[in-house]
């Protein structure tokens, strides 16, 4: 049976075409919809083998509607219904990804015969491309020698450049060692990554994934972006309440499932303790706590520390970075360690003009200004993690809970 949505905003319509499909043995009228938001969500539920959608409909129209779904649900061929034929509306439907394009009235031989013949050009372009793909073995997974690593980047106080060094960090990992790299923006409420990359989550974002619910793979990579530097980027919601669909259960799967397909996954994580953000860190194989030479980071440094040794963390799991370490502010290198009673593992100097300018252009500037020291620290950075592995804290697991974890 060839699954059908049918989407038109008049209700008669809706059921005049589900009435001519019941005729037909192979073609089931899966869902319909009145609008296209609703076009969206229906779709989403249902995986249709394809849908039918009029082009002109109040509100979001069959076209927006159309390049949100092609962009979600690409093996999905969507056929289009007009009351016009003019060349300006098979264009806009083209552009849309409408596979076919029907002008109301039109028979129930010619309605029922677009749907197989859009369906079987879908099963055959699936099938072409798929024995075009060249035999590779399948990918590693989490526990297969350490070839895929999670890095959660975090600190406990705002203001120490965590989403700058995680964006350039990423971007780093990429250049060092051509590996297939995913930037996750954790900061559900006020994160800045898309500002950092020019990439807007009013696009793409998390919020996509679990928009219906638990993500499946399909679904994650599909609100995956793309970006100029090689990497992959997933976004943050584009507004605060969307961090509310993200439940640290649906974000671990979200993690899990970027790992395979990725020999890093950098995790950009607000400031501050939460179920989520614990939830990233026990995935993690790495903790990238960011300090600075002033004395409340120290401090809350310090009691993070005291967090993760009740959580039973491995110590080798956390790695101390000193950002700004140059910065003139009283404060040694070496009164950090006594304070927080373990070595620095790492120093990023202080570059205040580069960074700034580098954050309003959207370009990171371990691509715009490599050569600097700031893109030098950071890219030492990346070849120490990359050289480290998955390294021993995946052996060890995490005993006692905090906030009520389950």
């Amino acid at each position: 049976m060839i699954k059908v949505l049918i989407v038109d905003d008049i209700p008669e319509t809706r059921d005049h075409l589900s009435r001519l499909l019941g005729l037909e043995r192979d073609l089931d009228v899966a869902g319909t919809a009145g609008t296209g938001e609703e076009a969206i969500k229906v779709a989403m539920e249902l995986r249709p083998d394809v849908i039918v959608m009029d082009i002109n409909m109040p509100g979001m129209d069959g076209v927006a509607a159309a390049e949100i779904i092609s962009q979600r649900l690409p093996s999905c061929p969507i056929i289009m219904m007009s009351v016009h034929g003019e060349a300006d509306q098979l264009k806009r439907a083209i552009s849309a990804g409408a596979r076919e394009f029907l002008v109301k009235p039109f028979s129930g031989d010619e309605f029922s015969a677009s749907i197989r013949t859009v369906f079987e050009r879908e099963l055959a372009r699936r099938t072409q491309f798929e024995s075009s793909l060249p035999a590779v073995p399948a990918p590693a997974t989490p526990t297969d020698g350490g070839d895929h690593q999670v890095i959660a980047v975090f600190s406990p106080k705002g203001g120490a450049g965590r989403t700058t060094i995680a964006t350039n960090l990423a971007v780093a990992l990429h250049q060092e060692s051509g590996a297939r790299v995913c930037l996750v923006d954790a900061n559900l409420q006020f994160g800045d990554v898309g500002v950092l990359l020019n990439l807007n989550p009013k696009d793409r974002s998390i919020a996509d994934a679990v928009e219906t619910g638990e993500p499946d793979g399909d679904i994650i990579d599909s609100c995956v972006i793309d970006h100029s530097t090689g990497i992959r980027v997933l976004l943050a919601p584009p507004s605060p309440e969307g961090a509310d669909l993200v439940t640290p259960h649906y974000l671990r799967l979200i993690i899990e499932h970027l790992r395979i397909g990725h020999e890093y996954v950098v995790i950009d994580l607000p400031s501050g303790l939460s179920d989520l953000s614990l939830a990233v860190m026990d995935a993690a194989d790495s903790i990238l706590v960011l300090t600075a030479l002033e004395i409340t980071t120290i401090k809350n440094v310090r009691l993070f520390l005291e967090v993760a040794e009740q959580l039973e963390y491995a110590r080798t799991k956390i790695r101390l970075v000193i950002n700004r370490a140059d910065a003139a502010q009283g404060i040694r290198i070496a009164d950090v360690e006594a304070s927080v009673r373990r070595p620095i593992d790492g120093t990023i100097v202080s570059d205040g003009r580069l960074s700034v300018l580098a954050v309003n252009r959207g370009v990171p500037f371990v691509v715009s200004h490599p050569d600097s020291v700031l893109s030098r620290d950071v890219t030492k950075l990346a070849r120490t993690l990359a050289g480290d592995g998955a390294g021993a804290a995946q052996d060890q697991p995490n005993k006692r809970g905090l906030f009520a974890r389950r």
